[in-house]
């Protein structure tokens, strides 16, 4: 069950390969993802030597949570992946050019899950032919229907 996607990432990135992750939250973190209360916009993945960790995503306040329990909404949080997997992010890291993003939040036998990609940023003109191809696949849908 999708819960979230990011809609620009497919947008401003080429996705060459995805991979799901396993994200390790707090249980206020889980039941806002769940509630839709997340943003991931601007959000990236780091590898480090302690782990991997997604960075800049914004997960809200659970609304009966107590305000004067002091939380970090935009802390690190570590992704739960294998050791061939890591070892392929890492060498995908090492070319110039090459960023790792967050795709989408989702649902897997109750559990949260992250789709990250391997993306190669689009220039202007890249983007352009992107929204003409759309536009085209569009139309094309749009007669279809009409004959």
């Amino acid at each position: 069950m999708l819960l979230a996607k990011n809609k620009q990432s497919y947008f401003n990135y080429e996705i060459l390969e995805k991979f799901e992750a396993g994200i390790q939250l707090q249980g206020w973190e889980v039941r806002s993802i769940r509630a839709g209360m997340v943003s991931f916009n601007d959000s990236y993945v780091k590898i480090t030597d302690n782990g991997v960790f997604v960075l800049n995503m914004h997960i809200s306040r659970w609304r009966t949570q107590s305000p004067s329990i002091q939380i970090d909404e935009s802390r690190p949080k570590r992704l739960l992946l294998k050791k061939s997997e890591i070892s392929k992010l890492r060498k995908y890291k090492q070319s110039p050019g090459i960023s790792i993003i967050v795709l989408d939040i989702h649902l897997r036998n109750n559990k949260v899950k992250l789709e990250i990609g391997i993306g190669k940023g689009r220039k202007k003109f890249d983007k352009r032919e992107y929204i003409k191809a759309k536009e085209m696949k569009r139309d094309i849908t749009r007669r279809g229907n009409r004959w």
